[in-house]
């Protein structure tokens, strides 16, 4: 048995998980007039309500217990120290570092690491303002208007969310694209009608050695010279974000142009590192900082507000509850914003590549639930799509809902039109339709049931004014700091990724197989039979 659950706040949870399980959200709001307003905050102009979710007052007492029996308070506070939480490698956690102020000092080995930072910050500026600026130019005198970022996982996602999040700030004057699939129909297409001549490739990958991002980084090379028949141009083409400066200078890329990062920044939290210079590029520095500045206020928040009045806390003690005492598998997230269509696929990464562990710190197997599958679309879509399985299955899916009162792009009544859709779904998971409504609406009787919502269905509303770089920052540190509360709770690393890694290595066995149809393949019978396949 894992200590969490031989907790005395573990199994008070787990008793009275048996008074309330059968409790309806129509219940609770009828025994207390005033939830919709006890149950929400507003803090860093996020409007949280967390009034629609099967709990009470004793529910929420019993999950703060928890977080305080297992000292959430002062752990959360190893991270912004520098102390390397991240056990299984032996490194400290530091993505709060990259959106501190100049002013402020974080140790690492007794080095002061803000004034590298800020270092790197800097270097990413004066380049990014060079290409929109059209001073940097292509090795044939022409100004570059197209910027293909090249990378993986951490490297790829959060650049692809951050770019199509702020497109409304970039600049439309260049045009960006994203390859991350090591399948050749990713890079055929992204570098489709391009100009060799007029396109600048970054390469990010920390130790410049992934599979995936350096077989297209060695094919944008070789589709590059076969425009441009000199290796001397490639240094004006192609930067890298990377630690590994060897393998940096003998892919052809000019040392200067390598903006580097440190073994503290994960890589599905390294999307405010130099990882972000495509973004940096499309949105501006000014426009960047404010990101940062967004992300550094959440990191404040969740630093130092207590934990009752704590967003990504409560957050966090709420998916337990799901997780962990109804046994829900799935977390919704549905922004009701267009532009941020990639956010939940972000959210997948940082989620489950984080929390989908089954081992404890002490390398001992748990017997709970661990990370939630994280999904979504923006909404409306999601209401013709998958809604019908969350009002009407057999499943339970909380729902994290993400609006904002204005659009960026004010046309008629479509922001009425979307903003009232999401205050209904709300409504109608939590409170359904019974079937003496249905009934009084003059449905036959054999079609009543099928028209029945139960409801009962939890959600949370995340509210903001607008979208901009600065509300997108706090989004993206509200759910990191989730993600870190959760898994002191599950007594986790969440910041390793060794599920990863026994895939790539199998890999590097089967592709000379693959290659070489007169190679011996000693797999088993199903492997063996796949590879004969494809031999043929």
């Amino acid at each position: 048995m894992n200590h969490i659950t031989n907790t005395q706040s573990w199994k008070a949870l787990e008793n009275h998980f048996e008074e309330i399980k059968n409790v309806h959200i129509k219940t609770l709001f009828g025994n207390d007039k005033e939830r919709g307003s006890k149950l929400s905050l507003n803090e860093l102009g996020i409007y949280f309500d967390y009034s629609k979710h099967r709990v009470n007052d004793k529910t929420i007492d019993l999950l703060f217990k928890l977080a305080e029996e297992l000292k959430i308070d002062s752990r959360r506070e190893e991270m912004f120290s520098g102390k390397k939480i991240n056990k299984t490698e032996n490194r400290a956690v530091l993505h709060t570092a990259l959106r501190t102020p100049k002013s402020a000092s974080i140790l690492v080995d007794g080095h002061n690491v803000v004034p590298d930072v800020h270092e790197v910050l800097d270097k990413m500026a004066s380049f990014s303002n060079k290409i929109r600026s059209g001073e940097w130019k292509g090795y044939t005198g022409k100004i570059i208007k197209n910027v293909i970022n090249i990378g993986i996982g951490g490297s790829d996602l959060g650049p692809v969310m951050a770019y199509e999040s702020l497109k409304h700030f970039s600049d439309r004057s260049l045009n960006f694209k994203f390859v991350s699939n090591v399948d050749g129909s990713d890079f055929a297409e992204a570098v489709e009608g391009l100009d060799a001549e007029e396109s600048l490739f970054i390469i990010s990958s920390k130790t410049f050695t992934t599979l995936e991002t350096m077989t297209n980084a060695n094919t944008a090379r070789d589709w590059f010279l076969s425009q441009i028949n000199n290796p001397e141009a490639i240094a004006k083409h192609f930067v890298a974000v990377s630690t590994n400066e060897k393998s940096v200078i003998e892919f052809g890329i000019d040392p200067q142009n390598m903006f580097g990062f440190w073994d503290w920044v994960g890589g599905r939290y390294s999307m405010t590192a130099a990882i972000g210079l495509s973004t940096m590029i499309a949105i501006g520095a000014e426009n960047y900082h404010k990101m940062l500045n967004g992300y550094h206020q959440m990191d404040e928040h969740f630093r130092n507000a207590p934990l009752r009045k704590n967003i990504p806390v409560i957050m966090a003690l709420l998916g337990i509850w799901y997780n962990n005492f109804f046994e829900a598998e799935t977390q919704a997230v549905f922004p009701y914003e267009n532009y941020l269509k990639r956010f939940p696929a972000y959210l997948q990464q940082l989620t489950m590549e984080s929390n989908g562990k089954q081992v404890n710190l002490n390398g001992e197997r748990i017997d709970y639930q661990s990370g939630a599958i994280y999904w979504g679309e923006p909404g409306t879509n999601g209401q013709h799509s998958f809604y019908q399985l969350i009002h009407q299955g057999t499943k339970l899916i909380p729902v994290d809902f993400i609006g904002f009162k204005k659009s960026l792009n004010p046309l008629g009544s479509h922001q009425d039109y979307l903003i009232a859709n999401m205050i209904a779904q709300g409504e109608a998971l939590a409170f359904g339709k019974t079937k003496e409504e249905v009934k009084a609406e003059g449905i036959t009787d054999d079609l009543v049931m099928h028209k029945v919502f139960e409801g009962n269905k939890p959600s949370s509303t995340f509210f903001l004014d607008q979208l901009s770089p600065e509300n997108l920052g706090k989004l993206v540190a509200m759910y990191e700091h989730c993600v870190y509360v959760q898994g002191l709770i599950w007594d986790i690393n969440p910041f390793d990724q060794m599920g990863v890694e026994l895939g790539k290595v199998l890999a590097m066995k089967i592709i000379p197989e693959l290659e070489n149809d007169e190679r011996e393949i000693n797999h088993d019978s199903s492997t063996n039979a796949l590879i004969n396949f494809y031999r043929k």
